[in-house]
C-alpha cells in the first residue's frame, strides 16, 4: 500500500515537471497573449513564493554569479542565458537585441534615452555600444527595478556610461534639459508601459527634445502592442 502511494505520488510529480517544463511552455509559445499569462502571471508568482524572492532579484543572483564582474557582454549573455533556461523576463532578448545593436552602431548617437530600465538589460545593451563622451539616460518607475538595475549596470562595468533615473517619464522628460542639459536626443529607446509610449513620445515633441532625424525605437509595438503609437508615428508629419 506505501508503495503504491509513493509510486502515485512521484508519477504525479513527474507528470507535474514534465507540464511546467515541457509542454504548457512549448504549448504557449506560439500564443503571446497565452505566453504572457503562463510566464508573467502564474510562473513569476509562483517561484516568487517559493522562492520568497522576486524575478529581478533572480536575475541579479544569476548575473552576481555567472557572469564575468566588468564584461558587459558577459552580463548580457548569462541574462540571456537565464530567461531561456530559467525564467521569462520582459526584457528585449537577444533576436531583437541584434537589431537594437545595428541601430545603436548604425546611429553612434551623441545623446541617447532610453524609457524603461527594468533590470537594466537593454541599458547595457546600449550603453556598450555608444561612442566616447556618449551617456546614455535610462528612466525607470519602479524602484524595486531600479535597485536592481543598478546593481547590474554597475557589475558590468559601465556605470560612467549611465544615468539611471527613477520616477515618471511624464515628470522626467520636461526636466532634461534643466538636470542634463539636453536639447535634442538622437536616439530613443522605448520600452516601458506601452499606454505612455504615445504621450511620452508627443511631450518629447511639446519639450522639443526630437529634432528632425531624431531616431525612434520601440519594443513590443505589437505585443502587447501599441496601435496608437504605431498610427501617430507612421502618419506624424514630423517623421
Amino acid at each position: 500500500m506505501l508503495l503504491s502511494f509513493l509510486a502515485l505520488c512521484c508519477g504525479g510529480a513527474a507528470v507535474l515537471y514534465a507540464l511546467y517544463s515541457w509542454l504548457i511552455p512549448a504549448a504557449v509559445q506560439y500564443n503571446a497573449w497565452w505566453a504572457l499569462l503562463w510566464h508573467d502571471t502564474i510562473v513569476e508568482r509562483a517561484l516568487n513564493i517559493v522562492t520568497r524572492s522576486t524575478r529581478p532579484q533572480r536575475l541579479l543572483r544569476a548575473v552576481q554569479k555567472k557572469a564575468i564582474k566588468g564584461d558587459p557582454q558577459s552580463v548580457i549573455s548569462t541574462i540571456d542565458y537565464f530567461c531561456r533556461h530559467s525564467e521569462w523576463a520582459m526584457n528585449v532578448g537577444d533576436e531583437k537585441g541584434a537589431i537594437l545593436d545595428s541601430v545603436v552602431c548604425e546611429v553612434s548617437p551623441s545623446t541617447a534615452l532610453e524609457l524603461g530600465t527594468y533590470c537594466g538589460y537593454s541599458t547595457v545593451r546600449i550603453a556598450r555600444l555608444l561612442p566616447p563622451g556618449t551617456k546614455l539616460i535610462t528612466l525607470e518607475f519602479n524602484p524595486d527595478y531600479a535597485a536592481v538595475a543598478r546593481q547590474i549596470i554597475e557589475y558590468s562595468g559601465l556605470q560612467d556610461k549611465i544615468c539611471l533615473v527613477e520616477g515618471a517619464s511624464g515628470d522626467l522628460i520636461p526636466k532634461m534639459q534643466e538636470l542634463f542639459g539636453i536639447k535634442t536626443f538622437d536616439f530613443v529607446f522605448l520600452d516601458h508601459w506601452k499606454d505612455r509610449y504615445l504621450p511620452d513620445i508627443k511631450l518629447l515633441e511639446e519639450c522639443q527634445l526630437l529634432r528632425k532625424g531624431s531616431i525612434l525605437l520601440a519594443d513590443n509595438v505589437i505585443c502587447p502592442g501599441t496601435p496608437d503609437y504605431l498610427e501617430y508615428v507612421r502618419n506624424s508629419p514630423r517623421t
